[in-house]
């Protein structure tokens, strides 16, 4: 049965991996849900933060053929319950829409929203949490002329205490280390 998982992959930023990283999913029939690059919290490593739907079986293959690319250092993948996630959402509406009530005012308030600007046309909103929840407040705010909707890629940190990454290179270097001696 096909889960949501999380694969997280540690890499250098190098030109073409990302095109490296999408192939496999290609080739194998899987498509993305969501993808986000960012730099990670150690130095000159980024992070590729990516949501499928698959199995256990075919999650474990898929993450071992991400690192067989050259520019992978590791990758990991985590089912919901194993990591903290968020997504960011932004929508515009007609300033006058919400000058004319206070329904979008409420709507802001009942889901932990924020106007991030506002100008005599139109008014920016920023709602961070889970797809659904950013799903339900477009469905609430689309009746009221939205005329913007954009929602970003899954960010998302493990519960473990440290960074799984640092831990491998640590190995890595232990290893490196009895070699050179």
């Amino acid at each position: 049965m096909k889960e949501e998982f999380t694969i997280t992959v540690y890499s250098e930023n190098r030109v073409g991996l990302l095109n490296q990283i999408t192939t496999v999913f290609t080739r194998r029939h899987i498509n993305i849900e969501s993808l986000t690059t960012s730099e990670s919290a150690i130095n000159g490593i980024h992070k590729f933060t990516i949501v499928i739907y698959s199995t256990y079986d075919e999650i474990e293959k898929l993450v071992k053929q991400i690192e067989k690319r050259i520019d992978v250092l590791k990758a990991y993948w985590f089912t919901n319950d194993e990591i903290i996630y968020q997504e960011i959402a932004l929508y515009k509406v007609p300033t006058k829409a919400l000058l004319s009530g206070n329904e979008i005012e409420k709507l802001v308030r009942k889901y932990g929203a924020h106007i991030l600007e506002m100008t005599e046309e139109y008014t920016i909103i920023e709602k961070t949490g889970h797809k659904t929840e950013t799903q339900e407040l477009y469905e609430m705010l689309d009746p009221y002329g939205l005329t913007q909707f954009t929602r970003s890629g899954r960010i998302a940190v493990n519960r473990s205490r440290k960074e799984p990454l640092n831990s491998y290179l640590k190995k890595l270097e232990e290893d490196r280390l009895k070699l050179a001696n």
